[in-house]
């Protein structure tokens, strides 16, 4: 057999396909600074999580509040079984809170917000009072 036919024929690969120099001649190989790179690199990524992070805590203060609104509004006192997809309005009265279809320029009493009943069974918060926070009134009736 011709020893080209079987240098060419031998699986390994040949010194000009190795990823590493297989001879003194070979170009030097100089590693790169990859410093600027890697803090190029830390920096970014930090400033896109760190904004990920705080797009999350506004979404979960968001549910938090949510599920603050349900509560307080299925605890309320109603003489009526709500309708999904009509407003109705929260109001304190005498200490307590009252769920109504009397709207806040019929009723002088304390009004809180005006709600609709979601399919799902939630009330979407339409508007709430200016003097009226509903974290406010977590702190100061429900947490110790």
């Amino acid at each position: 057999m011709d020893p080209i036919d079987a240098a060419l024929q031998v699986p390994e690969p040949r010194g000009n396909f190795l990823p590493y120099p297989a001879s003194r001649l070979a170009a030097k190989i100089v590693p790169q600074d990859l410093t600027s790179f890697k803090s190029r690199g830390v920096t970014r990524a930090e400033r896109v999580l760190q904004q990920e992070m705080v797009e999350m805590q506004e979404r979960y203060m968001e549910v938090i509040d949510a599920f603050n609104w349900n509560k307080l509004i299925y605890e309320s006192h109603f003489g009526f079984e709500p309708v999904c997809g009509e407003v109705y309005h929260l109001y304190e009265v005498q200490g307590r809170h009252q769920l109504s279809m009397i709207a806040p320029e019929e009723w002088h009493q304390r009004w809180l917000g005006s709600v609709r009943l979601n399919a799902d069974g939630r009330w979407q918060i339409e508007k709430a009072a200016p003097n009226f926070n509903i974290r406010d009134w977590v702190h100061t009736f429900v947490a110790p």
